[in-house]
């Protein structure tokens, strides 16, 4: 077999070559990419010696593919519906206004970051943008100032809640990647996310007053306010499909955190009585395997034990178990989906027609969205299976690499693939699809969650005119390219380095282990 850095290389090239060079679906190409590094990532068969089959190097990307899809294809799918609902029946115009009512016009870019950043979670980021920049255009047409301020404080908002907060694909296939509970994704990305948005917006007003860029006329752009706020849901109404399923995950995190004490309780009073401690139970465990089991997937095991062998489960513990249904993250979002149709419903009254037609597009669109991130993933698992992993680990002095170093490497190959390919979402896929063979047999300090956010935060670094936000960007708020590379690329940097430092803090004084 190749060198596992080779086949890497070789991949990820090829990505890059069919994506930027070739023109070809960023779908086709990860796939593609995913097929020929299993093919290269021939395994013998210890006890034969003989080399696997072609074809089982074929159907394992098929079933990374599906495995992916399990993982996320609902979700993403609802949130899709979701976000289609939100924009049609006025309620992201709702949640808008009223930002801008509670801040006021003269702190509208703060309303507009404000604004982005909640919008960003259920909506993507292109659709938030589209929204918000007639609004922009609005206010300096009325006050004949600000406007790059108000543009790049709806990209702070926007591009950190995207890269950060599930269920955006991103954050989602993370969360899923690495085994991390999507509650505390979805909390403890939006915490990293919030410093990075404020420092956003002041860095957004230093470029505004270093540039001074003025609005520009954009051909063929209808700045028609269409809705009075009367025609407009409530702004409960509004907020709920965004709200109620991160309350309804949250509850489940929650229950499940307190469980785990009381497993890890019962489980310490278990081994007292056998003459034993838990740490000696968990060490045994991590012996026996060789090196393969970490400390935190021995003590997995040890609760899972516990659990099956307590006669009366604790409070949390009983709770917990229906809190899995209420917190599942497909059901959260279907019960959300439900809410975002009703008050579509209710707002535009739409013929059984047009009830079809918007879900159709809502989830034709999704499902491209589904098919690249499943494809990031399927790929992302070939390199895990060629040892890509094992290889990085090893270039950083082997089991030494955990702590702090494995954010750092995180943060960087991230970097390194958006500064390549242009997409965050596959710098995010492809970097957490990598990291779980690098994290064989290794103790964190600190929760997975947090290689996550700093993941995200290195998929902003780099971006320019390869990533499709830029051009949005740049084309949508009638600035030119140099304009956009002076503007764009040095604020997503500025969110992508204040985001790894609140990683970095919060995995030092919060590590939640």
């Amino acid at each position: 077999m190749l060198h596992p850095l080779l086949i890497m290389t070789i991949g990820i090239v090829l990505v890059i070559f069919l994506i930027m060079k070739l023109k070809v679906n960023a779908f086709i190409a990860l796939i593609t990419a995913a097929m020929v590094v299993s093919l290269l990532a021939f395994q013998e068969n210890s006890k034969t010696g003989e080399m696997e089959l072609a074809s089982n190097a074929i159907s394992r990307v098929a079933d990374a593919f599906g495995s992916a899809c399990g993982g996320i294809g609902i979700v993403i799918a609802l949130a899709a519906v979701i976000g289609t609902c939100m924009m049609d029946s006025g309620a992201a115009d709702r949640i808008v206004r009223a930002f801008m009512k509670m801040l006021g016009e003269e702190r509208a870019p703060w309303a507009l970051m404000g604004s982005g950043y909640v919008l960003a979670i259920p909506v993507f980021f292109d659709t938030v943008f589209y929204l918000l920049v007639p609004l922009a255009r609005s206010f300096y047409r009325r006050t004949r100032k600000s406007y790059l301020k108000c543009l790049l404080a709806i990209t702070a908002g926007g591009a950190i809640t995207h890269t950060l907060v599930p269920p955006t694909p991103g954050p989602l296939t993370m969360a899923a990647n690495l085994g991390i509970d999507l509650g505390k994704m979805i909390m403890v990305g939006a915490l990293v996310a919030l410093p990075a948005a404020i420092a956003g917006i002041l860095f957004a007003g230093f470029l505004d007053r270093k540039y001074n860029i003025p609005m520009r006329d954009i051909a063929g752009q209808d700045e028609s306010v269409v809705l009075k706020d009367e025609e407009l849901p409530s702004l409960f109404l509004s907020l709920l499909p965004v709200i109620l399923p991160v309350v309804m995950i949250a509850i489940h995190t929650v229950a499940s955190t307190f469980s785990d004490g009381e497993l890890l309780n019962k489980a310490e009073e278990l081994a007292v009585m056998a003459g034993t401690t838990v740490e000696a139970q968990a060490n045994e465990l991590m012996a026996a395997s060789e090196g393969t089991m970490s400390r935190g997937d021995a003590l997995k095991d040890i609760k899972q034990t516990t659990q099956e062998a307590a006669g009366s489960p604790g409070v949390w513990t009983s709770a917990s178990r229906y809190t899995q249904v209420v917190g599942n993250p497909n059901f959260a979002l279907l019960i959300s989906t439900v809410i975002a149709l009703l008050v579509y419903v209710k707002q535009r009254k739409p013929t059984r027609e047009d009830m079809a037609k918007i879900v159709e597009v809502s989830l034709m669109s999704g499902g491209i969205i589904i098919l690249i991130t499943a494809g990031g993933s399927s790929f992302g698992a070939m390199l895990k299976v060629a040892h890509v992993g094992d290889a990085i680990r090893d270039m950083f002095g082997g089991a030494d690499v955990a702590g702090m170093t494995m954010l750092f490497l995180g943060f960087g190959i991230a970097s390194l693939l958006k500064v390549a390919q242009g997409s965050s979402t596959a710098a995010m896929i492809i970097t957490s699809s990598m990291m779980p063979g690098m994290l064989i047999g290794l103790d964190l300090p600190y929760d997975k969650v947090y290689l996550a956010t700093a993941i995200g935060a290195g998929s902003c670094v780099g971006s320019w005119m390869n990533d499709s936000g830029f051009w949005i960007f740049t084309k949508m708020g009638g600035l030119t390219e140099k304009e956009g590379l002076q503007t764009w690329t040095p604020l997503l940097m500025v969110l992508g380095i204040v985001s790894m430092a609140m990683t970095l803090i919060l995995a030092t004084v919060m590590p939640l282990t």
